[in-house]
């Protein structure tokens, strides 16, 4: 069996992302129920005992929210965040699933290798995660203010790709939210804007012509839409005469729904 993805929920709302190759399974982040990452388990055939790993990405609540929940229903679960953010997250979990990473080394999770990266994000040490397996490559980078040349470096090979869109600018600025809000979102530890993640789409498929398929992740309720995100990516690519379809393909990972499983092959 290939390497493969699926997203439970990916959204200001919560977040939680599945992935598995022939012999184990790791979460990505608890941020949504528990029963909706259980259900999406059976849903996808992954028995309970196959997750080895729950890998955090920041503490904030969309992040971490069922994590104590998960250790209690899932058999050996181990719980893997860097020193700050264990001392951040406001969860009760028990001492023994608890795993402490250095940010930037490598570390094994069955036969996955485990990267995580440092993000820019208001979060006490944020991190995204690469995840190894039969030489491929998953990628998730959300919760990211802007592309720094470390980010860049290391998503750039990735066979899969969850990249945050989080807001349409104009929608954000004319929104409800106040204007210190709004600031934090549009500033270099907030959130990746649709055109930003255009951009850096375009700039690693300029750069590396390979096979890839691109999730647009982490969209604001309030602030985007997947249709206007689409439509942003699909527009700022063809700006640069680079077309969805082929060796591209995108869609988007929605916040209220699980996704199809993809196949790294």
């Amino acid at each position: 069996m290939a390497l493969q993805f699926c997203s439970f929920a990916s959204g200001s709302s919560g977040n939680s992302y599945l992935v598995k190759d022939d012999h184990t399974a790791v979460l990505v982040d608890a941020g949504i129920s528990g029963k909706r990452i259980l259900q999406g388990l059976e849903e996808t055939d992954t028995p309970r005992e196959m997750v080895s790993a729950l890998l955090i990405t920041h503490e904030h609540i969309d992040h971490v929210k069922s994590i104590p929940v998960l250790t209690k229903r899932i058999p050996d679960l181990r719980v893997y965040a860097n020193r700050a953010t264990w001392e951040n997250i406001q969860r009760p979990v028990p001492e023994q699933a608890q795993r402490v990473f250095r940010t930037g080394e490598d570390f094994q999770v069955g036969q996955m290798t485990i990267r995580s990266f440092p993000v820019p994000h208001d979060a006490a040490e944020p991190v995204g995660f690469s995840i190894y397996s039969q030489g491929r490559q998953i990628s998730i980078c959300t919760d990211v203010g802007c592309i720094t040349d470390e980010i860049y470096e290391e998503i750039l090979d990735a066979d899969l790709l969850l990249l945050e869109a989080n807001h349409e600018r104009e929608m954000l600025l004319m929104g409800r939210y106040p204007y210190p809000l709004k600031q934090r979102i549009l500033g270099d530890e907030g959130h990746l804007s649709n055109v930003s993640a255009g951009e850096t789409l375009g700039r690693i498929v300029s750069a590396r012509d390979k096979k890839r398929q691109v999730l647009l992740g982490h969209l604001s309720h309030e602030n985007n839409d997947p249709h206007v995100a689409m439509l942003a990516v699909r527009n700022t690519l063809q700006e640069q005469e680079i077309y969805i379809g082929g060796d591209l393909q995108v869609q988007v990972a929605r916040r209220d729904e699980r996704s199809p499983l993809y196949v790294v092959e």
